[in-house]
């Protein structure tokens, strides 16, 4: 098989441009984790179909994962706990995700598999973190997250990109 130079170019071109567009892509969403109070989160189905549940959700990253707190009743926690533990998450801000439009959809992005956090070190360093990032609103929140998770009406979640 005899390969033209501009077929050579071509597909050197196309490599390229796979390798370098993963790495960009990467390189948006961590930029997005660090610079972004929120995340939009919805929980995947078993046959991989997006739920109907989303939200806006602060977060904090740590060790190459994505904590979250949150009600023990909300059907963040309840997906987990039913096995459907594999989300999307999208990373910025766009205000609310029903008045969003879905423009949250082009934000960087990435599947999760989530868990409930039970580890009272993790916890608390996670919480610690949340305190740095949410300074001003941690006053009110903090003792919230914390006495929550306490009582068992909260419980922390960790995402960890699949």
């Amino acid at each position: 098989m005899k390969i033209s130079r501009r077929g050579f170019v071509g597909s050197a071109v196309a490599t390229a441009a796979a390798l370098v567009v993963p790495r960009r892509a990467r390189a948006d969403l961590a930029s997005a984790l660090e610079s972004s109070s929120v995340f939009y989160l919805t929980p995947l189905k078993s046959n991989g179909d997006e739920s109907t549940c989303k939200a806006e959700i602060w977060f904090v990253a740590d060790g190459g994962a994505c904590y979250v707190v949150t009600s023990s009743t909300a059907w963040r926690a309840r997906s987990i706990e039913r096995g459907l533990n594999r989300a999307r998450i999208w990373v910025g801000e766009y205000g609310s995700w029903q008045s969003a439009n879905d423009a949250f959809r082009a934000a960087p992005s990435f599947e999760a598999t989530g868990s409930v956090v039970t580890d009272p070190d993790r916890q608390r360093r996670v919480l610690e973190k949340m305190g740095d990032k949410f300074r001003s609103e941690w006053v009110v929140w903090g003792p919230r997250f914390r006495n929550g998770i306490a009582d068992g009406s909260r419980v922390m979640l960790e995402y960890i990109p699949s």
